[in-house]
């Protein structure tokens, strides 16, 4: 077997990680590239956000190690900062959102001063937006944004019959008691609320009338029900990425959001598409968007994801980000 052109050395510590490392590696094997990829073995829950960094950080270059002795390749991928941290050798840096912004005070004391570090000696960083790149602190290495691509979801013809849908694996994290308490505020009798990534027994899962607990749903599960909902409703504390709002444009839905933080690639196309939908008071824009719809929405929403969709990542991946990998090996 020859050298591999790219190395992708995988965090993977999330579901959506790994579905974005996948879809790289798919992306620059359409370009043409020979791609070997090594994965962070699987580490347990810790309490603080510095020990869980720490552990993942060395399962990191532990595989990243041993992918170097294999495959010697031509230029390295980190997927994450964390994965950088402690590297056995320089290589590009994708990652949705800096630690300098998402691991403020104690949580990143010693992930913020090294993540810097890492970035200056890069010799490249792969952010996921442009506002990933404007939370990234300067000086940095040259720099190429590649999104991770969002795909719509076969349409079967289903009648839009869920009021309202919202995803919250991590109910802190997304706003759900916001979410929860707007609906009840705004639901009128025969609307549901769809909760998915969460069951009842769950200590978030507020018992509620018009409130349904999906669980977790396989992929395809999930779409099928996104493409019945009328409204996908969020209230996230901050937004590194935020995939699931993409998703939720792609398959036709109004994105109904709070102002959150960070680079949050779907909020300025959900303020083009219907700024009433965007801001704090989520109860009256679920009662705009299922009275009163913008015209159109859905079809413009298509338009508004086009950079993000497979051929046109696929597109930078070839010209932009694969050109800039093998110049810097």
């Amino acid at each position: 077997m020859g050298r591999p052109d790219v190395l992708l050395v995988s965090l993977g510590s999330t579901a959506g990680l790994r579905a974005a490392d996948e879809a790289l590696v798919s992306s620059l094997r359409t370009a043409g590239a020979d791609v070997e990829v090594v994965r962070a073995a699987a580490q347990s829950d810790v309490r603080t956000l510095m020990a869980t960094d720490w552990r993942w950080a060395r399962a990191a270059r532990s595989a990243a190690q041993a992918g170097l002795t294999e495959h010697d390749p031509g230029a390295v991928v980190y997927s994450t900062t964390t994965a950088a941290l402690w590297w056995p050798r320089p290589g590009a840096i994708r990652y949705d959102a800096p630690a300098a912004a998402n691991r403020p005070g104690r949580h990143g004391l010693w992930q913020r001063p090294l993540e810097h570090r890492r970035m200056r000696e890069a010799p490249l960083l792969i952010p996921m937006t442009q506002g990933t790149l404007d939370e990234t602190p300067s000086p940095h290495a040259p720099t190429c944004i590649v999104p991770i691509p969002v795909t719509p979801s076969p349409d079967a013809g289903a009648d839009r019959d869920v009021a309202a849908l919202t995803y919250a694996a991590n109910p802190e994290k997304k706003g759900l008691n916001r979410v929860l308490a707007a609906w009840s505020q705004a639901r009128r009798p025969g609307e549901e609320l769809v909760v998915a990534g969460l069951d009842g027994s769950h200590t978030a899962a507020v018992p509620a009338e018009g409130v349904r607990y999906a669980g977790r749903l396989a992929p395809d599960a999930y779409r099928t029900l996104l493409r019945r909902a009328r409204v996908y409703v969020t209230a996230p504390r901050r937004e590194d990425y935020g995939i699931a709002q993409l998703e939720a444009l792609a398959d036709g839905a109004q994105l109904i959001t709070t102002l959150a933080p960070g680079p949050y690639a779907a909020l300025p196309l959900a303020r083009a598409l219907d700024a009433r939908l965007v801001g704090d008071d989520l109860a009256g824009a679920l009662r705009i968007a299922l009275d009163d719809p913008a015209p159109r929405y859905a079809e413009r929403a298509a338009d508004a994801i086009a950079s993000f969709l497979i051929p046109a990542v696929d597109a930078v991946v070839a010209g932009d980000l694969l050109p800039l990998l093998m110049d810097k090996q």
